[in-house]
């Protein structure tokens, strides 16, 4: 955590010496940032973090010497650290990138492959933006999900190929009920712990994961291949349907439209909502206005408060609302503005997440059960003491 009133100091790893320099000038036009130094390559890097002490990396996917995965890898293993990729806007930067976030790089920036420079200067207020929410991520948590991933694929290698969320007893059977999940920045990898969990004919799953054009479509098919239900980016007019994740395309706003007995998917290019399109609150809106009370929604982490307002609306209509606790959380913004709100019935931990989603749409009471295993309603002091607000 970055001491209130100090500058973030920050070390620029990248091994063009233009996009070295425009980075540097970009940060350091902000007195929240002081640029401690930058660094050609990995290996130059190394000796810049040991002798500098940043607070925080901005890290190129691509670089002569170490590649930048190799890089964060070993990084987050011997000295955990918050890191904003800087990737190329292409399909394979996407994959890239997104294995970046699975290793413990805790969100990135873009850019083209061409007229770099006019490109970072065009996005120098997002830069900064994500480079402060970054300084403060929590590091530590995602480090222990990289963690607890890794020790989960070990444990799923000598086991029974029956999953969590494929074991007996979890069929839902269901066509009216709804599942909404809003996230923005950790959400990446928390949507990876979350979806995977549902079983395959859970009901429909809408998700709004602040993401650029040209990801979106990358991170629905990794989750394709991790997860018991069919997850797919959504297109304009796809049938909703039980057994299916609809991920917003990154640029596009998603809403849920119902005609007849039958939902379907609306895509927008209308305005941003919150600064953002895709919204989590355009979202929300749309599912309650067609759903009601057949649905219930989530918010996990993320910066800002996209999605607040329309977690509220859903508890004023008498849904089933959570948001995901602070302590799991590598952002606490988005959950927290819902929490202050009021519109969290629940505030609960990402590894508790998917089950109580499952346990709303199936109208299942809290158990007092479920509160020794750390799930607790808002306003209940948790085993760790932390005074949660009621709503």
């Amino acid at each position: 955590m970055i001491t209130t009133g100090k500058p973030i100091r920050v070390l620029v790893i990248d091994d063009s010496a233009l996009v070295r320099q425009v980075l540097t000038e970009i940060i350091a036009a902000d007195t929240a940032f002081e640029v401690v130094g930058s660094a050609c390559d990995p290996y130059d890097a190394r000796e810049k973090i040991k002798r500098l002490a940043p607070d925080v990396l901005t890290l190129d996917v691509e670089m002569p010497r170490m590649d930048g995965l190799s890089f964060l890898a070993n990084l987050m293993r011997l000295r955990p650290m918050p890191v904003l990729m800087v990737s190329t806007l292409t399909a394979a930067g996407a994959s890239t990138t997104l294995e970046a976030l699975e290793l413990g790089a805790v969100d990135f920036i873009t850019k083209p492959a061409l007229d770099v420079k006019s490109a970072l200067l065009d996005y120098a207020e997002e830069l900064r933006r994500k480079l402060g929410v970054v300084a403060r991520a929590r590091v530590s948590v995602r480090q222990r999900q990289v963690t607890e991933r890794a020790d989960e694929r070990a444990l799923t290698e000598v086991s029974s190929p029956t999953s969590l969320s494929c074991r007996p007893g979890r069929s839902l059977h269901t066509t009216d009920k709804l599942i909404a999940i809003g996230a923005s920045t950790g959400g990446v990898e928390a949507l990876r712990e979350v979806l995977p969990r549902f079983p395959a004919d859970a009901p429909a799953v809408l998700v709004v994961q602040h993401i650029p054009a040209g990801f979106s479509t990358t991170f629905a098919r990794r989750l394709d291949g991790l997860c018991a239900m069919t997850v797919h980016e959504a297109s304009d007019g796809q049938p909703v349907l039980p057994g299916n994740v609809y991920i917003a395309p990154g640029s596009r706003h998603l809403r849920l439209v119902r005609e007849g007995a039958r939902y379907f998917c609306r895509l927008g290019d209308d305005e941003p909502v919150n600064r953002h399109r895709p919204s989590v609150d355009v979202l929300f809106e749309s599912v309650l206005r067609h759903a009601g009370t057949n649905a219930c929604a989530g918010i996990l982490t993320g910066m800002g408060d996209d999605g607040a307002r329309g977690l509220r609306a859903f508890r004023d209509a008498g849904c089933h609302t959570l948001a995901q606790d602070e302590r799991s959380s590598v952002v606490w913004g988005m959950p927290g503005e819902a929490v202050a709100l009021g519109a969290a019935e629940m505030v609960v931990p990402l590894g508790e997440v998917a089950d109580r989603l499952l346990a709303f749409v199936m109208a299942q009471a809290p158990s007092s059960s479920l509160r020794a295993a750390g799930r607790y309603p808002a306003g209940e002091v948790n085993n760790a003491g932390q005074q949660r607000t009621r709503g």
